[in-house]
C-alpha cells in the first residue's frame, strides 16, 4: 500500500507540472488506449514456426544467440506470450507467420494452408481479448531457394507463390471477420540479387503481376487490409531489392493498400518518422514494423531511443492514431525471449506516452511564430519532464508492475518454466 502510495503522490506532483505546461496527463493516460501494438510470434522461437516439415531460416534473415528456454510447439508458445500480455499495460494484438500454423502433425505445404490452420489461434486471442494480424511466409523454403519467390522467372514457382499469398489473404479476412476486428495482411519477400542485375525490370514486373493475381480478389477493410513491405537489402541480395520501397510505395498508392514502414528497412540515415507524414498524404493508412537496427537490419530489441520516439511523436504531434496500426519485428535469441518481448513493447509504449504528454498547439504556435530558440528550448525541457511518474501511474491503473517490477516475475516464469525446456 505504501508503494502504491507513493507512485500515486508522485503522479500528482507529476500532473501539477505538467499542468503548468498545459499538458493534461490524465487524457495522455486515456489516449493510450488507443495504442495497440501487435506482438510478432517469431520472438518466442527465432522465427523457427510449427511446419512439420521444417525449412533451414533463409531470405537473409538471422536469429543470433542461443538462450536456453526458447518455444518449440504452439502450446508453449502462447504460454509465453501470455506471460508477456500480463506484463503489459494496455490491450495489445498478436501478429501471425504463415509457417506457425496448427498443422497437427500434417505436412501441409505453403499452397495448401486454410483457414482451419490457424482456428486455434483464432480461438486462443478470442480467450485473450484481442486482434491478430497475419503474414505470408515467403522465406525459408526449397521453392525460394534461389531468393525469388513472388518475382521469380520460373513459372511454376511463381505460381505457388501467388497461390500461397492468395491464401494467406483469404485466412487474414477470416481471421478478422470472426475476431470483429480487421486483420493486416503483410506481404514481404527476399527477392534480390547479390551483385548488379542487367535487367531490374524484368524482376519487377514480374512481382507487380504476381502482386495483381494474388489481390484479386478483394475483402471487405472491416476484415482485412492488406499491406505490402520493403526493403533496402539483405543478406546475399546487398546490390538490388526487387521490393524496393520506389516500388511498393507506387503500388500501395495505385492499389489503395499500406505501406509497411520498417525503421530498419532503410539506409541508416533515413529515419522513417519523416516518413510518415509523406506517405500518408496519399494512401489512408500504413502499416509500422517497430525494431532497433544496428548498423543494418539487424532486428535488436526496441529501446527508447531518438527513432522510436520521432515515429510515435509524429503520429500524436499529427492525430494518426486510426491511420497507422503499429507492430514490432524483432527476434533476439541471445536474451530471455519473454524479457526481449516486454523490453521491447514497454519502450515503444513509453514513447507514444511521452509524445502524448506534449503541449504540441503551444510548439507549433512558436515554430509558426519563428521563435525557435523557445521552441528547442522547450522540446529540450520536456525532456527532464517527470515523465516516469506518469508511466508509473498508468502500469498501476492497469494492473501491472511499475518500473523494474517485471524483472522478477521473468525471473521466476524463467526458473518455473523457461528452465524445464529442452
Amino acid at each position: 500500500m505504501r508503494n502504491t502510495n507513493k507512485i500515486e503522490q508522485a503522479y500528482q506532483l507529476a500532473k501539477e507540472r505538467y499542468a503548468e505546461l498545459g499538458v493534461d496527463t490524465d487524457a495522455a493516460i486515456a489516449l493510450m488506449k488507443e495504442v495497440n501494438i501487435s506482438l510478432h510470434c517469431w520472438q518466442t522461437d527465432d522465427v523457427g514456426g510449427c511446419e512439420v516439415k521444417h525449412g533451414e531460416l533463409s531470405g537473409g534473415i538471422q536469429a543470433t544467440g542461443n538462450y536456453p528456454g526458447k518455444a518449440s510447439n504452439i502450446d508453449e508458445m502462447r504460454a509465453d506470450l501470455e506471460k508477456v500480455l500480463s506484463l503489459l499495460p494496455g490491450k495489445q494484438r498478436l501478429n501471425l507467420h504463415a509457417i506457425y500454423g496448427d498443422f497437427r502433425g500434417e505436412v501441409v505445404d505453403r499452397d495448401e494452408i486454410e483457414a482451419k490452420h490457424f482456428q486455434s489461434w483464432i480461438d486462443w486471442c478470442k480467450t485473450q481479448g484481442i486482434g491478430m494480424d497475419f503474414n505470408a511466409t515467403c522465406f525459408s523454403h526449397d521453392r525460394a531457394a534461389d531468393g525469388f519467390t513472388l518475382s521469380s522467372k520460373n513459372e511454376e514457382n511463381r505460381q505457388f507463390w501467388v497461390e500461397h499469398v492468395k491464401r494467406c489473404r483469404a485466412i487474414s479476412a477470416e481471421i478478422g471477420k470472426q475476431l470483429g476486428t480487421p486483420c493486416v495482411h503483410n506481404t514481404w519477400i527476399p527477392d534480390g540479387t547479390k551483385d548488379t542485375p542487367v535487367d531490374r525490370n524484368a524482376y519487377r514486373t514480374l512481382l507487380k503481376k504476381s502482386l495483381d493475381e494474388a489481390m484479386e480478389i478483394k475483402y471487405p477493410k472491416e476484415h482485412m487490409k492488406d499491406a505490402v513491405e520493403s526493403k533496402l537489402f539483405g543478406i546475399g541480395v546487398e546490390s538490388m531489392t526487387v521490393g524496393s520501397h520506389d516500388f511498393y510505395l507506387g503500388y500501395a498508392i495505385k492499389n489503395d493498400i499500406l505501406i509497411c514502414l520498417d525503421n530498419g528497412h532503410f539506409h541508416p540515415t533515413e529515419q522513417v518518422g519523416d516518413k510518415i507524414s509523406s506517405v500518408l498524404q496519399f494512401v489512408d493508412e500504413l502499416l509500422l514494423h517497430v525494431t532497433r537496427p544496428v548498423r543494418w537490419d539487424s532486428d535488436h530489441v526496441v529501446t527508447l531511443n531518438e527513432d522510436v520516439q520521432l515515429i510515435a511523436s509524429e503520429i500524436i504531434r499529427n492525430d494518426f492514431l486510426n491511420r497507422v496500426n503499429i507492430g514490432l519485428d524483432f527476434f533476439d535469441a541471445s536474451i530471455n525471449r519473454i524479457g526481449a518481448y516486454v523490453i521491447g513493447t514497454r519502450a515503444a509504449m513509453k514513447a507514444f506516452l511521452i509524445a502524448a504528454l506534449e503541449p504540441t498547439k503551444d510548439l507549433v504556435k512558436l515554430e509558426e511564430s519563428g521563435k525557435n530558440f523557445e521552441r528547442l528550448a522547450m522540446l529540450e525541457e520536456l525532456k527532464t519532464m517527470p515523465f516516469s511518474a506518469v508511466w508509473d501511474y498508468y502500469c498501476l491503473q492497469e494492473g501491472v508492475p511499475v518500473g523494474a517490477g517485471y524483472i522478477a516475475d521473468i525471473q521466476k516464469y524463467e526458473e518455473e518454466v523457461l528452465s524445464k525446456r529442452q
